[in-house]
């Protein structure tokens, strides 16, 4: 299970592990994949910055990535006090109200933490500005491509960039604005996912892009078989984010009561696709929550980063409340097959066995 890719990044397999979790990522890249911190959850740079050193100190010298969150500025930059102006009195009303109706109490006083603030553009990038004062790797941008002094920004300190692209034309435009690699993620992916399969659009923007950029194929992909299946496609590897939360090493970041009952009874068919978690489409797990959003007379998803503001505090009482019926996360389609938890090294072990055996199996044919 060797390609280009792993000679560009110096490591050992082309798994590529988005994960908000520094134990995670550790994990995955001692293991010779690559993990990639998602920044997003941080609302001080000094956060980050604690958590890379983290990294450095924890992956063996082996390589890692950052993932930041770029978007435009909605409706412009400033503190979390200035944006909620613009949130409707009736948006307000409406998750109050929900919140009452499925059970779910306030939080503890002095409880809780805001979680808008790693989705704004500036915030994005003191992210960048820290993460370089590191040694990753790769730097991705999860809302397509980053701002051109960004990009120049990561080649001086000689790392490379990727992109989430969603359509062909997406990855062109990615790679016309200097974006080094792209990651093809299909429809069945957790988070922000565009309209097309992953089955269908990896080959389109492998060919899209030609021969010289490399794409990682994400989106339903959590075994050996999968993992197969993207290569054959086209793909130098995958980018893999849901199959992580099922890990020992993830519940040291989300040990709320309920999340993993969720997650382990869910099938195939209990997610989602809504803007009710940031303003943008996002595969989410099904739950009474988002249900209350889809149902007659629920206001439409705020832009983001407003709706990220509005259901931040909702977000943090529902994880405390821990009732698996109400929780609600990102998460992809593979959620159907995290059926337990375990250690990041059992699940890396694994998606190489059945690789590797995939690949016997079809040579035989």
């Amino acid at each position: 299970m060797h390609t280009d890719i792993c000679d560009l990044f110096g490591i050992e397999y082309p798994i590529f592990a988005f994960t908000p979790s520094q134990h995670v990522a550790a994990a995955v890249s001692r293991m010779g994949g690559l993990g990639v911190l998602g920044a997003v959850r941080f609302n001080d740079a000094s956060e980050l910055d604690e958590a890379l050193d983290w990294l450095d100190d924890n992956t063996d010298g082996k390589p890692y990535g950052v993932d930041v969150v770029m978007p435009m500025t909605v409706p412009k930059e400033g503190t979390s006090t200035d944006l909620s102006s613009y949130i409707p009195e009736e948006h307000k009303k409406f998750v109050d109200e929900t919140l009452l109706k499925l059970g779910i109490p306030p939080l503890p006083e002095g409880e809780g933490r805001e979680g808008v603030l790693g989705w704004l553009h500036s915030m994005a990038r003191s992210h960048v500005d820290v993460a370089l004062q590191h040694r990753p790797v790769l730097i991705a941008n999860a809302l397509g491509t980053p701002p051109a002094d960004v990009i120049e920004l990561a080649h001086q300190h000689g790392v490379k960039v990727a992109a989430l692209a969603g359509a062909a034309k997406h990855a062109a435009s990615h790679v016309a604005n200097g974006v080094d690699i792209i990651v093809a993620q299909g429809y069945e992916a957790g988070g922000h996912t565009g309209e097309v399969a992953t089955m269908v659009l990896v080959p389109d923007i492998v060919d899209a892009v030609g021969p010289g950029v490399p794409v990682l194929a994400a989106g339903g992909i959590g075994s050996g078989r999968q993992l197969a299946a993207a290569l054959a496609l086209g793909a130098q590897g995958a980018w893999t984010g849901s199959i992580w939360l099922s890990t020992e090493e993830y519940q040291t970041l989300n040990s709320h009561a309920g999340w993993v009952e969720a997650f382990t009874r869910a099938t195939s068919s209990d997610t989602v696709r809504a803007k009710i978690y940031t303003g943008k489409p996002a595969r989410l797990l099904k739950s009474k929550w988002t249900d209350a959003w889809a149902a007659d007379g629920a206001p439409a998803p705020l832009p983001m980063p407003l709706q990220n503001l509005l259901v931040s505090d909702a977000h943090n009482r529902i994880n405390a409340a821990g009732d698996p019926d109400v929780v609600s996360m990102p998460v992809g389609q593979i959620v159907g097959r995290l059926n337990d938890v375990r250690p990041v090294e059992q699940v890396m072990r694994d998606l190489i066995a059945e690789y590797e055996a995939t690949v016997k199996r079809l040579s035989s044919l």
